[in-house]
């Protein structure tokens, strides 16, 4: 039996819903509409308007998702949205368009972008006849993780291991004297920073060793798990 066609009133109550409701409200709305019509899921692929609300759904689903894990990594919940909206967009974007999809200012929106741009996650597209500029992500997954494994690095693991460093000499005989290098209490503390200094620094070889290079250090990653799995 064919998939009877969505109604129009069913298409202008989703089309009301996309634009009044945001996130999980209108996630939860066109699911509403559709089992209250009682569309059959072949109906929903074969009629555009729907089928367009439903991959604005998993757009929307996957854009939040990228935001919430980015602030577990201590990355601004608006640059990761967007980032994960320019990464899972069919074509580049402009500025106004981001602005309208995530429903944000220019000035948050520009300075997101120009955030990922130095990060090396997102670059510059100019179109011929085009005075706007365009934006797309890195498509290489291996690539983007390389980068944002590189940028935590930077901000989080390299000043944890200076600081150790640092502590190291201050407590180094020149610097507060024999008798009191010799004070249990100091071995104890100068031991402890050793190991974590020598753990970082190990910890550091590896990553420059494997994430440095985005392709050929990753799959090396990649191929050594997966024979050992």
């Amino acid at each position: 039996m064919m998939p009877r066609r969505v109604p129009a009133r069913l298409s202008k109550m989703l089309k009301d819903g996309e634009r009044a409701l945001h996130g999980d409200a209108r996630d939860w709305y066109f699911q509403y509409v559709l089992k209250l019509e009682n569309i059959m899921p072949a109906a929903v692929a074969v009629t555009p308007g729907v089928e367009h609300h439903q991959l604005r759904t998993v757009q929307d689903l996957f854009i939040r998702r990228w935001g919430e894990m980015g602030q577990t990594w201590g990355i601004n919940r608006t640059m990761a949205e967007l980032h994960a909206l320019l990464y899972i967009a069919a074509e580049p974007l402009c500025t106004d368009e981001v602005m309208e999809r995530l429903n944000i200012s220019r000035g948050n929106a520009s300075m997101s972008l120009r955030a990922l741009c130095d990060w090396g996650l997102i670059r510059r597209v100019h179109r011929r006849g085009e005075r706007r500029e365009y934006f797309e992500s890195l498509s290489d997954v291996w690539e983007m993780f390389s980068i944002i494994a590189a940028e935590r690095k930077r901000r989080e693991i390299d000043p944890v291991l200076e600081t150790i460093k640092q502590c190291q000499r201050m407590l180094e005989p020149a610097a507060i004297g024999k008798s009191a290098a010799r004070r249990a209490e100091i071995q104890v503390t100068r031991q402890r920073l050793q190991g974590m200094e020598e753990f970082m620094s190990v910890t550091n070889k590896i990553f420059q060793q494997f994430v440095g290079n985005a392709r050929s250090g990753l799959s090396r990653v990649v191929k050594v798990l997966l024979r050992a799995l």
